[in-house]
């Protein structure tokens, strides 16, 4: 068990040491020496997951109604300690980034707390001298994932929250779970850099990172293009436009003649047709098909489209039909 719990110390002061090194021209730590150090999980065009080991941090906190004035106020307590201000009176040497952590209530006629915190050279990562001012502590950063979304120019109390803002609005498009009590506020250089500034906003991300949009758009949603149908061949084509053709009748297509009237077939005393209106020669009525009033109807096989009833006027006789001459419709009122 002894053995086993001095590895595990080995791999946490390790672990800790590594999280700090040189800075690199990817790093953005233009101004310091010394950079914490990451691993990128993913990148999207909104953020970027990065993964931190554990680190060590000199902290202090400073109550004040906007961020910049309680950074300010916190800064030189830091960077007192950093240049002598400890028991061991050594110096040490900038390290970025600076984080200020910042909590998510906060109320603009009440001032908030903000922490302020310095990262700790990797040569004191493991072991750093006390502060002598009762109002710094150490601060042990723990393994995390984080979302982050970088900005340039000023981190100041709108900025920050404006770009902490559009990142929350994307985690929660992408349904990404992350620590909503507070985020950090992440600066890389110092007041005196005027250009190519660069500044962070961090979310501590909880369980598995999202690095994808899971709301994939269904196929219902795809626009449908030439390519995506299937090829069709010449035959294959001229069969499917006979099929077509078979399938639909036109207009001046003609009923079978013996889809005729029936001769129960009776028309309302009421409906009357304009005595103008003609029957096709083709038209032939049913012997037995009458209306009341003595007036005549002429039925026939038609098409719908140019079929029409003629309704004979009274003292008028409808023409003789076509076909047996022995049969005539003649109107029954007196005087014909």
């Amino acid at each position: 068990m002894t053995f086993l719990a001095v590895l595990a110390v080995l791999a946490l002061a390790g672990g800790a040491e590594g999280s700090v090194g040189p800075s690199t021209n990817g790093s953005f730590c233009t101004e310091s020496k010394e950079c914490l150090e990451f691993q990128l999980l993913c990148k999207t065009d909104e953020y970027e997951v990065r993964h931190y080991s554990p680190t060590r941090w000199v902290s202090t906190d400073a109550e004040a109604y906007f961020m910049g004035v309680g950074a300010a106020m916190a800064f030189r307590r830091l960077f007192q300690y950093i240049t002598g201000a400890n028991e061991a009176g050594v110096q040490m040497e900038m390290t970025a980034p600076v984080l200020v952590k910042i909590p998510e209530e906060t109320r603009m006629w009440e001032p908030a707390v903000y922490t302020l915190n310095f990262p700790l050279p990797r040569a004191y990562q493991e072991k750093a001298p006390a502060p002598t001012n009762d109002k710094l502590y150490f601060t042990e950063m723990p393994e995390m994932d984080v979302y982050v979304r970088g900005y340039g120019g000023w981190m100041l109390s709108v900025t920050s929250r404006l770009h902490a803002h559009l990142l929350t609005k994307e985690l929660e498009r992408v349904r990404a779970a992350y620590n909503r009590t507070y985020h950090y506020g992440v600066g890389y250089d110092s007041p005196l850099k005027l250009l190519n500034r660069h500044n962070e906003v961090w979310y501590i991300a909880e369980g598995e990172p999202v690095c994808s949009d899971p709301r994939e758009p269904t196929p219902a949603h795809l626009a449908r293009t030439p390519d995506l149908l299937p090829d069709v061949t010449d035959d294959q084509t001229s069969s499917n436009v006979s099929d077509t053709a078979a399938a639909t009748t036109p207009a001046s297509a003609t009923t079978p003649a013996s889809a005729t009237t029936p001769a129960s077939a009776t028309t309302p005393a009421s409906a009357t047709t304009p005595a103008s209106a003609t029957t096709p020669a083709s038209a032939t009525t049913p012997a037995s098909a009458t209306t009341p009033a003595g007036v005549t109807i002429a039925a026939t096989s038609f098409t719908p489209s140019s079929a029409s009833t003629e309704v004979l006027a009274p003292n008028a006789t409808s023409p003789e039909p076509r076909g047996n001459s022995t049969e005539r419709i003649v109107a029954s009122q007196d005087g014909v």
